[in-house]
Parts: structure tokens; C-alpha cells; sequence
């Protein structure tokens, strides 16, 4: 990343818009009645990268958007995920 790039982050039109990144992961959340982990986030959206759809957990959280229900779930790599639920179902 060159001194240009630092400068347009954020305005660049290539840059990632989070809050539609938030929007996704939202709307998978939602659809998850008993509450979901992060692998069935990335399972139905599968075309995007995981490292692109854990980060909006917690900004999401923060927002009020979602709960950590203080369950957890085995994960496909073995290791438990919180599980989280929507605070209002769409």
C-alpha cells in the first residue's frame, strides 16, 4: 500500500462497504430462529470470504442489532462460536 492508497481509502470506489457487509451478515442472522454461529453465516454466504463476515459480529452487536446469547456451538474446525440472535426477527 503506497502513500496514495492510504489517502483514498475510504473514498476509493473499490473500498469495501462494511455496512452493506453488515446488512448481509444481518439478514443470515435473521433468518436463524434458534440463533446461529459464524459458520452458518459463511455457509450461506459462501461467496464471500470469512475474514470479510466475523468482523461484522460485533459491530453489530454494538449497534443493537444482534446478542450474544452466551451459548456456544461446536464449530467445523472443532472449536465452540457464541451464538448470536437477532434482537428482531424481519
Amino acid at each position: 500500500m503506497n502513500d496514495d492508497d492510504l489517502f483514498n481509502f475510504g473514498t476509493d470506489p473499490k473500498t469495501v462497504d462494511t455496512s452493506h457487509l453488515e446488512s448481509l451478515v444481518y439478514e443470515v442472522i435473521c433468518k436463524h430462529k434458534n440463533g446461529c454461529i459464524a459458520d452458518d453465516v459463511e455457509r450461506e454466504l459462501s461467496y464471500l470470504r470469512s475474514h470479510s463476515i466475523t468482523p461484522r459480529f460485533a459491530p453489530l452487536i454494538r449497534k443493537g442489532f444482534i446478542f450474544d446469547t452466551g451459548e456456544r456451538r461446536m464449530a467445523s474446525s472443532g472449536r465452540s462460536q457464541r451464538v448470536v440472535k437477532a434482537l428482531v426477527q424481519l
